[in-house]
C-alpha cells in the first residue's frame, strides 16, 4: 500500500477557490489511481460537512485531525481506520501550529510516504523526516501585486513561499503564468517544477431545468437579459471596468456580480450611481453553490475583467454553462479561456463594451466562440489532471 498524506485544511473549509480544487482532485485521484494508492486528508479541524460529503466516500480515503478531543465519526468515508480524535481547542493558534509543524509526528505515526501541500504550503522540518513532498502553488499574487494585500500578509505569505520552496522535493504550478514567476521570484530551477493545470469539476455542463431555473430567477429578482461575473468583489478582480462598461451597452443589459463583497464593493456601487447605472448592477453574496449553473446559464456572457489571477475557474465554468466569455489581460486568463474567448486590457472600459457587444445574444459568430472555447477546455476536465499528479507521485516514490 502506498500512503499520501493531502492538506486538507481548504478542503473541509473553503467553498470557492482552493477548496474547490482540492476536492475536485481528490475525487479524480480516486478515479484514476490503482487499489494500491490510498489518501488520508489532513485538517486542523473538520470544517464543514458539507464540504466533507463533496469528496466521494471511498475505503481508499481517511480524514485526519490533531489530536486531543474526543472521537467521532467522519462523513465522507467509509473507512474502518480508527478516527483521529478532533482537537479540544479548535482556536487559530492551534490549527496553524500544528499544520506548521505538529503534523509531521503525526505523518510519521500514519506511515505517510509522500504528502501533497494542495495550497502552496508545507510544514517546518518535513524534509528532516524523509517523507518525500510536492507542493501546489496557486499563484504569487503577494509577491507580484502586494499592494493588495496589507503589509504584514503579504510578508508572511513571502516568507511562507521561500520557505515552502526550500522543503519541496518538487513545485506543481498551476498555470504557465504561475510557472514563470515561481521561477522569477524564488529562483528555482526549472526541472524542479512541473505544469499541471488546474483540474475542474464537469456538473456545470449540465442543462437546468425550466423549474430550477425560474425558482433562482426568482429568488434573486434577475433582469430579463445579463452579464454575469463570478468572483470575490475586490480591487484585483477590476468589475469597477465591467461597471464603467455598462452604459456603452444597450439599456436592457444588466451587470450581475456573485461573490462576497469586501470594502471595495462600495466604491463599486458609487461609481454604478455616478453613472446612473446602479439599477442594473446586482450584486449577489451568499450564493450557494447549487443555484450557480441557473445563474451562468441564464446569462448572455460571463465578464471577468481580473487585473491578475493564478488561473481562473470562473471562466471554464462559464465555459461549460455555455457562455461566451471577455476577460482582461496581463495574466493567466488567456491559458484558462482558450483563443476564442476575447480580452482587453484591464483599464479600458471601451474595450470591454466592445467585446460584450460581439458576444452578446444574436451577435454574429458568438455559437462558434462557444463551442470552440468549450472544446478548449476538455484538457481541463476529467482525470486526465489526476493522472499527471500521480505520475509526480510515482517519480518521488521512486525507491
Amino acid at each position: 500500500m502506498t500512503l499520501i498524506g493531502i492538506d486538507a485544511k481548504r478542503i473541509v473549509n473553503n467553498r470557492t477557490g482552493l477548496g474547490s480544487y482540492g476536492r475536485t482532485l481528490i475525487n479524480d485521484l480516486l478515479a484514476a489511481s490503482s487499489p494500491d494508492y490510498h489518501f488520508r486528508l489532513y485538517a486542523p479541524n473538520e470544517g464543514s460537512e458539507d464540504l466533507r460529503r463533496q469528496v466521494q466516500e471511498s475505503p481508499r480515503l481517511t480524514y485526519s485531525y490533531p489530536e486531543g478531543g474526543d472521537p467521532v465519526q467522519v462523513s465522507g468515508s467509509k473507512s474502518q481506520d480508527p478516527v483521529t480524535p478532533l482537537p479540544k481547542g479548535r482556536g487559530w493558534g492551534r490549527g496553524f501550529f500544528w499544520r506548521s509543524l505538529g503534523i509531521v509526528r503525526d505523518l510519521v505515526r500514519d506511515g505517510v510516504q509522500l504528502y501533497h501541500g494542495l495550497s502552496g504550503e508545507l510544514p517546518l522540518r518535513i524534509r528532516r523526516s524523509g517523507i518525500r513532498t510536492v507542493v501546489t502553488i496557486h499563484d504569487l499574487i503577494f509577491l507580484r501585486h502586494p499592494e493588495y494585500y496589507s503589509w504584514i500578509d503579504a510578508h508572511i505569505y513571502a516568507w511562507k513561499f521561500r520557505r515552502t520552496i526550500r522543503q519541496a522535493d518538487l513545485i506543481i504550478a498551476i498555470s504557465e503564468c504561475t510557472r514563470r514567476d515561481i521561477i522569477h521570484y524564488g529562483h528555482v530551477p526549472e526541472e524542479k517544477i512541473r505544469l499541471v493545470y488546474q483540474s475542474c469539476s464537469t456538473w456545470f455542463h449540465q442543462p437546468v431545468g425550466e423549474d430550477q431555473r425560474q425558482k433562482v430567477n426568482a429568488r434573486y429578482f434577475l433582469p430579463s437579459r445579463y452579464v454575469i461575473h463570478v468572483g470575490t468583489i475586490e480591487e484585483r478582480k477590476n468589475i469597477l471596468l465591467a461597471v464603467k462598461a455598462l452604459p456603452l451597452l444597450p439599456s436592457d443589459v444588466h451587470l450581475v456580480v456573485v461573490g462576497r463583497q469586501k470594502p471595495y464593493a462600495r466604491r463599486v456601487l458609487a461609481e454604478a450611481r455616478r453613472l446612473g447605472v446602479d439599477s442594473r448592477l446586482h450584486l449577489l453574496q451568499g450564493v450557494p453553490n447549487a443555484d450557480l449553473p441557473a445563474l451562468y446559464q441564464m446569462a448572455e456572457a460571463f465578464v471577468y475583467p481580473s487585473r491578475y489571477e493564478g488561473f481562473g475557474i470562473p471562466i471554464i465554468e462559464a465555459i461549460q454553462s455555455g457562455l461566451p466569455v471577455v476577460a482582461c489581460t496581463g495574466s493567466c486568463l488567456e491559458e484558462a479561456g482558450g483563443p476564442s474567448c476575447l480580452y482587453v486590457d484591464p483599464d479600458d472600459e471601451q474595450a470591454l463594451a466592445h467585446a460584450l457587444l460581439q458576444v452578446l445574444r444574436e451577435a454574429p459568430g458568438r455559437e462558434e466562440r462557444i463551442r470552440q472555447s468549450q472544446q478548449y477546455i476538455r484538457r481541463f476536465e476529467g482525470t486526465d489532471v489526476a493522472s499527471q499528479v500521480l505520475r509526480i507521485y510515482e517519480e518521488l516514490l521512486k525507491p
